[in-house]
């Protein structure tokens, strides 16, 4: 269970250098994490899930990361009740990673289908202009890293047995 936690502390972290558009192919996810003050919730929510010591993953890694908005959108009860299960926390993170390099265009393929990943199985849908995962919006693409890609999204994916 070690290497999932890792792959997700990679993904989780990563959306925190994502208000930038500085050059990110050549650091980490961990490394362009840092950057960022849109994502210090979900970087507590790793905090919270002991997921902070699975720092080490080579990736690729694809990440769906919801800013501190998408998180502010569950309510402040909901993100407690998250925060007071870590098993349940850990499985909502892991919720927002695929494993490998999944590229917007990837994920456009899948249009009328589920994104597996790895905490569940979320719809995409798309439109010329848009994507959509389990109902959270796609708001930045593409953010490449050396282990992995990043995409930004507006809201948290639950899987519905941990609604």
């Amino acid at each position: 269970m070690k290497t999932p936690i890792a792959l997700v502390l990679l993904a989780i972290v990563a959306a925190l250098g994502l208000a930038d558009d500085k050059k990110t192919d050549d650091k980490t996810i961990a490394e362009v994490a840092m950057g960022s003050k849109d994502f210090s919730t979900l970087i507590d929510a790793v905090k919270a899930a002991e997921l902070t010591d699975a720092f080490k993953g080579d990736g690729p890694i694809t990440v769906f990361a919801p800013t501190n908005a998408a998180f502010e959108k569950l309510g402040k009860d909901k993100l407690a009740e998250l925060h007071a299960n870590k098993k349940k926390l850990a499985e909502v993170l892991l919720s927002h990673v695929v494993k490998g390099k999944v590229t917007a265009e990837d994920v456009k393929k899948l249009k009328g289908k589920d994104l597996d990943t790895m905490g569940s199985k979320f719809a995409v849908r798309t439109n010329a202009d848009a994507i959509t995962v389990g109902g959270a919006n796609v708001t930045k693409t593409d953010i490449v890293c050396k282990n992995g890609i990043i995409h930004v999204i507006d809201g948290v994916l639950i899987p519905d047995e941990l609604k």
